[in-house]
């Protein structure tokens, strides 16, 4: 089915700014489980079909003084307690973790016209679980791993990768995993799914984990 795409001027930069109808789905808060990370699982599957990198989100963290910083990741695992992704503590996103734990994920699956928006408290995974990925991983990725000074000003790029070049010569040599490097799992309190509609009335429902921790409040916002 062909999309509507309307062209819309705007006089102040002049540019052609492309406008379309989201008509590919519905999300009825009647039709939804009771348990979001049901929903997350449907969706989640059906984007593995269509979208390319379907695992990446951003994730979005703030510092000690309240100032943001959002950045792409990939999701590596998740389960009925939470979602995990692998990183170099010491990164930006690491630094601001460990000053604030809150954090925020989103998962934005334009081609399917939805959107998953996750708030919660970040923790470490256990040092096990952090071997365990890293072990998993191709040579070249863990060499990258444990040479890189992530997010520290780097003065030549080409002599960094020429010490991964040299470093991966030795072919028998035995990568551990670095003490700084290790996996984060956000443990979700908030959930909001949106399903892009017609005329911008969009569908956004809500999960909200209640005071007691044991089940989730369901509704609706407006668009």
């Amino acid at each position: 089915m062909k999309k509507q795409i309307k062209k819309i001027t705007d006089k102040n930069s002049k540019k052609i700014i492309n406008r379309r109808e989201y008509k590919l789905d519905k999300l009825e808060i009647r039709d939804c489980p009771d348990d979001p990370i049901q929903l997350f699982n449907d969706w989640f599957q059906l984007a593995e079909k269509k979208i390319i990198d379907y695992n990446a989100f951003v994730i979005a963290t703030s510092d000690e003084n309240g100032f943001p910083s959002a950045r792409n990741v990939l999701l590596k695992q998740h389960d009925e307690e939470g979602f995990i992704f692998f990183t170099n503590y010491d990164s930006k996103k690491g630094r601001d973790l460990e000053k604030n734990p809150n954090a925020c994920f989103l998962f934005s699956w334009l081609p399917l016209e939805k959107q998953i928006k996750i708030n919660g408290k970040i923790i470490k995974t256990s040092k096990e679980e952090s071997k365990e990925y890293f072990n998993s991983r191709p040579i070249e990725s863990k060499m990258a791993a444990s040479l890189s000074k992530q997010s520290e000003v780097i003065e030549n790029r080409y002599r960094f990768i020429s010490e991964i070049t040299i470093s991966l010569k030795n072919k028998n040599k035995k990568i551990e995993c670095p003490k700084n490097w290790g996996g984060y799992k956000l443990i979700p309190n908030y959930f909001e799914f949106w399903q892009g509609r017609e005329n911008r009335i969009h569908d956004r429902v809500i999960y909200e984990k209640n005071k007691d921790e044991n089940h989730w409040k369901k509704y609706l916002l407006y668009p």
